[in-house]
């Protein structure tokens, strides 16, 4: 199939940071928990948040913080961190306007249940149901976006409360490689990857580059994803290939 190069701006693992600006793009939102209606995620994205939840037994534990932000919210949260806490704090823990994971609405922060959470920092301990979580994270599609040692490429501190949704073989690929979201790109232009399934079945993950104004994708037979990077191309997941 041909695509347009203008597709590199959209789906569910672009990279958004300093260096790439997140494209204008419309999301359906829906709450990320039942009880916040307010904090808002992707549909897909808040349906597995919530079963990943679910699954480690955090739903009286864990809580979301901040979800989706519109461009005006963001501006808000670095203006008034910038007012009381300064710049390098600022620059450290909250994303320049424009910038921001939270405005593609595939960004969640949590923290652990109590009566005072910290909106910038909040507490999402290693130990109980948040540990948990993160373990579970990657099968759910959610990686830990902001790594400790990942400084310097991610360009924000380690973040252990927030989570980034990209889907279950990104997340899982990243995960098992140590990687960041922004070396992505180059791990899987090296070659493409697998992952197996039960039944013998694999997941195909490989990458993409546009520099033209369209590109030819040759698709494997069976269902296929393909998500723009924000960059210069496309992550392409295809499932049902046999190991």
């Amino acid at each position: 199939m041909r695509i347009k190069r203008e597709k590199i701006y959209e789906g569910v693992a672009v990279i958004v940071n300093q260096a790439h600006p997140l494209k204008e793009q419309k999301v359906s939102l829906c709450p990320a928990d039942d009880r916040y209606a307010g904090i808002l995620l992707a549909r897909k994205a808040a349906y597995l948040l919530r079963e990943c939840i679910k699954a480690c037994g955090g739903r009286q534990e864990i809580v979301p913080v901040s979800g989706w932000r519109s461009h005006a919210e963001q501006q808000q949260i670095w203006d008034e961190s910038m007012a009381k806490s300064g710049e390098a704090f600022t620059r450290q823990y909250v994303a320049l306007p424009g910038c921001s994971e939270h405005q593609t609405g595939l960004a969640i922060d949590l923290g652990r249940a109590a009566k005072q959470i910290d909106f910038i920092c909040p507490d999402f301990p290693e130990e109980g149901a948040c540990a948990a979580f993160r373990r579970l994270a990657a099968q759910y599609g959610f990686i830990t976006r902001y790594p400790h040692g990942k400084e310097h490429l991610t360009g924000i501190a380690h973040e252990p409360w927030h989570f980034r949704y990209i889907g279950m073989p990104h997340a899982m690929l990243i995960e098992r490689n140590g990687l960041c979201l922004e070396e992505y790109p180059d791990f899987l232009r090296q070659k493409p990857r697998m992952l197996s399934l039960s039944h013998g079945r694999t997941i195909q993950v490989f990458y993409v580059p546009c520099p033209e104004e369209q590109v030819e994708i040759n698709l494997p037979e069976g269902c296929c994803q393909i998500s723009g990077d924000n960059i210069s191309g496309f992550f392409v997941t295809a499932w049902g290939c046999t190991a």
